[in-house]
């Protein structure tokens, strides 16, 4: 059997860990916070284990949270994300303070994935079938003798992920006709309106495709993905002025590289799952009472996990 593995982004986490931090936040009927679905998601579309990646200083709250619930389910193993941790010969800057983003916390993870694997962020709610997708997709990538990186991302419908509590920011997607990735177009502020959506600057609305796919930040990737991401790393960290203490290492943006360099193709796996995601402290009632739905309709146990 091959082995899968999930990869939960939740470094991002606040110091105040559990006191009104959103990706902690109570959502399900007993207490359940999101993580906890993507994770039985997750399983029952076959992933067998699960990597958190999180700060050093929240292990021990974060274990007591939801950490030591899952290690009696499936192998668990953590990683740390920490602003010196970087390639060598390399030190952190001395005023840097901001973590240095979603491409760093993925390499941080090379020596403890070695399968392929999924990327999810920590506070959204992806549905069951893009983990269904990825993990079959991901099950049957050949990486020996490939000529390009062959990995895949969910793709959800932007009418699926819009919030009625104010703008979000989402990576529209360009695709091919055989639904390949050609790149991402990260767009901020978008609305929902009386026709289905649009871009707000000011007092100007641009719409936007409602049924067009964008990026949730929910990636296939392989093992030797991390290696790309080292040598990006190395070099983005070389490039980086004295005036760019704030410059992020972001995923979509090295993803969006290698495309254009024509070193991977991106396979969109089209999903019309809702994405739920606590944006505006607003917008958790309205994920609470999905979820009661979710549950009184069978998708989900009374006991999750």
């Amino acid at each position: 059997m091959q082995n899968t593995t999930l990869v939960i982004m939740a470094a991002g986490i606040g110091s105040r860990f559990g006191k009104g931090i959103k990706q902690l936040e109570s959502v399900g009927p007993n207490g359940e916070i999101i993580m906890d679905y993507s994770i039985c998601d997750a399983l029952e579309a076959g992933f067998n284990k699960v990597v958190f990646i999180i700060r050093k200083d929240l292990e021990m709250d974060f274990k007591e949270v939801i950490g030591n619930r899952i290690e009696k389910l499936v192998a668990v193993e953590y990683v740390y994300q920490e602003l010196s941790y970087l390639p060598a010969g390399f030190e952190k800057p001395e005023n840097r303070t901001k973590p240095w983003g979603t491409g760093h916390a993925i390499w941080c993870c090379k020596g403890v994935v070695k399968e392929p694997f999924a990327v999810i962020n920590a506070d959204d709610y992806y549905g069951k079938d893009p983990f269904v997708q990825l993990h079959d997709y991901l099950i049957g990538i050949k990486e020996e003798g490939a000529a390009k990186l062959d990995i895949c991302m969910a793709g959800f419908v932007l009418k699926n992920t819009l919030s009625d509590s104010g703008g979000v920011t989402r990576g529209i997607c360009r695709l091919s006709e055989e639904n390949v990735l050609l790149g991402i177009d990260e767009t901020s502020n978008i609305v929902k309106t009386e026709d289905g959506a649009a871009v707000q600057s000011g007092q100007e609305l641009k719409p936007v495709d409602v049924n067009g796919l964008v990026s949730m930040n929910m990636w296939g990737l392989t093992p030797e993905f991390l290696d790309i991401l080292e040598a990006g790393f190395a070099e983005f960290l070389g490039e980086l002025g004295d005036t760019e203490e704030k410059k992020e290492y972001l995923l979509p943006i090295i993803i969006d590289k290698l495309l254009k360099e024509d070193k991977a193709i991106v396979t969109v796996l089209k999903t019309e799952a809702d994405w739920f995601g606590v944006t505006y402290q607003e917008d958790k009632p309205k994920v609470v009472e999905a979820f009661k739905k979710l549950t009184a309709k069978g998708i989900y146990k009374d006991k999750l996990l």
